[in-house]
């Protein structure tokens, strides 16, 4: 089967759904439409949601920031497409998003990991699990920038130490395989989110190898002096420069959060690509709440 996935206001976009066993896809389909493609002996192996992003498409996720491995399952199945388990703010270990990870294999949304801060170890260990793309917060020089991309390859790319076989086998295939692979299908994604970084956007992006920027509206605004107003004209106009060198430079632009369904809309047709809809928490809430409402205005 070729299931459907969301694409907020767009046409929608078939990708195969992977099996548990194995990432393989013999569809010519793919071949006739994806770069960038890795093959092995005319199969292709290929990170879903890159590929998404990389034709151009909208690519609409939500952050796990608790440790429930059965919430963490119904989210993934729920429609979106990608997942963000949060190690910066979120109180789960590693332990715990490893073994959820796990337990998501097969899932449409493709998981990812923001980690605790731009480093090797914190990188390789996210990267170990079998996420398929990591964020790493506050990159705000070039030289940052450079760090992130080489803690996030193996060599000659990088400095990325190699132990394959846990995420091979999240990915259905073999540890060398995954070696020779890895590189080109692993996300490195940049999170925006000081003044700094937006004066040094046009440098960071001059690094090869970066797939998308991920504004982080909160600490961003904080950082230009507009406590509590993620949204602030200024800091508009900041996230304005932001998309559009990310445009110039074929960097996929995303953003963590908007402040509503309605604004999420404007972001889309702004040009952002990669877009958080909310937290697990806030969507159970939310669920919760308009249930209610919609029972309570059939007047019970």
């Amino acid at each position: 089967d070729m299931p459907t996935y969301y694409n907020h206001q767009r046409e929608n976009l078939k990708l195969p759904h992977p099996t548990p066993k194995a990432f393989k896809y013999k569809y010519s389909w793919l071949s006739e439409n994806l770069t960038s493609k890795i093959e092995f002996g005319g199969d292709i192996l290929r990170n879903r949601l890159k590929a998404i992003l990389e034709m151009g498409k909208v690519a609409l996720g939500a952050w796990m920031t608790t440790g429930s491995v059965k919430v963490a399952w119904t989210l993934a199945n729920a429609g979106i497409d990608w997942i963000l388990f949060d190690l910066e703010h979120g109180p789960c270990s590693i332990e715990t998003i490893d073994k959820t990870i796990h337990y998501l294999r097969g899932c449409p949304a493709v998981p990812l990991i923001r980690v605790v801060w731009n480093d090797v170890n914190a990188i390789k260990r996210a990267l170990d699990t079998g996420a398929w793309g990591v964020v790493i917060p506050w990159v705000s020089t070039k030289k940052e920038a450079e760090r992130a991309v080489k803690f996030c390859k193996y060599p000659p790319e990088g400095i990325r130490g190699a132990a394959p076989a846990r995420p091979a086998e999240v990915w259905g295939i073999t540890p060398n395989e995954y070696l020779l692979t890895a590189n080109k299908e692993v996300m490195v994604i940049i999170q925006i989110e000081r003044e700094e970084a937006v004066e040094n956007i046009e440098e960071i992006l001059s690094v090869k190898g970066i797939d998308a920027t991920f504004i982080g509206p909160t600490d961003l605004s904080n950082s230009m002096g507009y406590v509590g107003d993620p949204f602030h004209p200024k800091v508009v106009e900041a996230m304005d420069k932001i998309l559009e060198v990310s445009r110039e430079k074929g960097v996929t632009p995303g953003i963590a959060y908007g402040l509503n369904d309605s604004h999420i809309k404007k972001l889309i047709e702004k040009g952002f690509q990669f877009i958080g809809i909310g937290s697990e928490l806030s969507l159970l809430k939310r669920g919760c709440e308009n249930a209610l409402q919609s029972i309570k205005e059939e007047g019970v």
